[in-house]
């Protein structure tokens, strides 16, 4: 279960408008030392690091846009926040019991997020990441892999018909490509790539791992219509490397950590469910999945 919070953009803003309520923010604030400014509200700055923290928050919105152009819309968009935050400290919204209520939410959020990425950070090492490794491929075993093609009709005499075609000598591929009903595979000439036995139906598992390179079969019939099938390759599955999984364990070592945090929270905590005559709710065990095996 990942419990990283992103602020949505509106929320953020609102939250940066909060200068009465905590003193002056942002633009009041005195500049860090090689804090370079990029540009000035009413004389109070706007430095490189107000623009990182806006880009944080925008990065969902920024899009494919130039590295300039994103440039030039975080300092409109900070400029316009600045100006914003103003009018609204003249309207006095923020003397409003309501703001408060949204502000407290919003810094609960801020402070929790903050928390479990600093926590998640301290799982994902290098010596963390290697053991999960270690331990995750030492129970592997070897798997056999099939390359085959397929064509998939709704009825079996017509699935005999297109047999006969390609046992006559017609290319599978292009057969496949004229007849087959598999919207997917169908345009690839039929091509399913490599699988195990277990992706398949077992119907067609069962016949295509039965075949050798270069052999047809069919027709099978499966729970979606009859097939003519042609084995292009074996292979044993290899076992994939680190590298090549390093950032599934990587996010697995940062989901493990935060479901870990939150669950030692919960259980340190007193918490009361009123709603429910009073009895405490039983914290649920959040799931967390094993990295994905390739």
């Amino acid at each position: 279960m990942t419990l990283i919070f992103k602020l949505p953009p509106a929320f953020s803003a609102a939250l940066l408008m909060t200068a009465a309520l905590i003193g002056p923010v942002g633009a009041q604030t005195a500049t860090d030392a090689g804090d370079k400014v990029v540009a000035r509200v009413d004389g109070a700055p706007i430095t490189e690091k107000d623009l990182a923290l806006a880009a944080e928050d925008l990065s969902d919105r920024l899009g494919g846009a130039s590295e300039a152009q994103k440039r030039e819309d975080l300092i409109s968009y900070v400029i316009d926040l600045r100006l914003g935050t103003k009018a609204a400290n003249d309207a006095k919204i923020a003397e409003s019991p309501e703001f408060a209520r949204k502000f407290a939410y919003l810094r609960d959020k801020i402070l929790l997020d903050e928390f479990l990425t600093r926590e998640a950070k301290k799982a994902v090492t290098p010596e963390a990441a290697k053991k999960l490794y270690e331990d995750t491929i030492k129970d592997l075993k070897p798997e056999a892999e099939v390359r085959a093609r397929h064509i998939l009709l709704e009825n079996e005499d017509d699935a005999k018909k297109a047999l006969a075609r390609v046992q006559g000598g017609e290319d599978f591929a292009k057969v496949a490509a004229e007849l087959s009903k598999d919207p997917g595979s169908g345009k690839e000439g039929g091509d399913l790539g490599f699988f195990s036995k277990e992706r398949m139906v077992p119907e067609f598992a069962e016949a295509a791992f039965k075949l050798e390179p270069g052999q047809i079969g069919g027709p099978v019939k499966s729970q979606f219509g009859f097939h003519v099938i042609k084995v292009e390759e074996k292979r044993t599955k290899p076992v994939p490397g680190f590298d090549d999984v390093k950032d599934q364990i990587d996010n697995y070592l940062r989901r493990k950590a935060l479901q870990d945090t939150v669950l030692a929270l919960r259980a340190k905590g007193k918490v009361e469910r009123l709603d429910q005559e009073g009895k405490a709710e039983a914290p649920k065990e959040p799931a967390a999945k094993e990295p994905a095996k390739k």
